[in-house]
């Protein structure tokens, strides 16, 4: 039932599709921060001891695990901006799905499993990014630093994957 060709598939699927996928979401974030003016901005890529940098891109150990992205300030700092900031990388998750799927369908891309799992992670970063709910570690998901930032309680600007620093 789980063969060789199986575990090559996982292995792209968690080691190349998974951290692209997690990429895209975080420059999701990044991309409305820059748009209104953020300020200390960081991208990193997994968890553990930091591997190396590149430019505002650090890359952890354990590259394949999760990531978060940070900022300090947004210039433009309103209800609408803060949301987008935290639907963002939804948004882009979203729009790379439909981007994928649309060179599928012209046959630039041929239909494989790779992009499948694509399309599977995207959709799972972008359920439980938006699902309002607390995760383990504390932190809201995006939906729910939303739904926070139009009921007034944004004492705590920090999403499970993008932090809003204060120094």
């Amino acid at each position: 039932m789980f063969g060789v060709n199986d575990f090559l598939k996982f292995i792209t699927a968690f080691f190349i599709i998974f951290p692209v996928v997690t990429f895209i979401h975080l420059f999701g974030h990044i991309f409305f921060v820059l748009l209104f003016r953020g300020k200390g901005i960081k991208i990193i890529i997994g968890s553990g001891k930091k591997l190396f940098s590149v430019g505002v891109v650090e890359v952890r150990r354990f590259y394949f695990s999760s990531g978060g992205c940070e900022y300090s300030y947004l210039e433009v700092d309103t209800k609408v901006s803060n949301s987008l900031v935290f639907l963002g990388g939804s948004l882009f998750n979203i729009l790379s799905i439909l981007i994928i799927n649309k060179l599928v369908g012209m046959g630039v891309l041929s239909s494989s499993i790779m992009w499948y799992q694509f399309a599977y992670f995207s959709f799972y970063f972008v359920f439980f990014a938006l699902f309002p709910m607390d995760f383990p570690d504390g932190y809201p998901s995006d939906g729910k630093i939303v739904y926070r930032i139009w009921k007034n309680q944004t004492e705590k600007r920090s999403s499970e994957d993008c932090h809003w620093r204060t120094n």
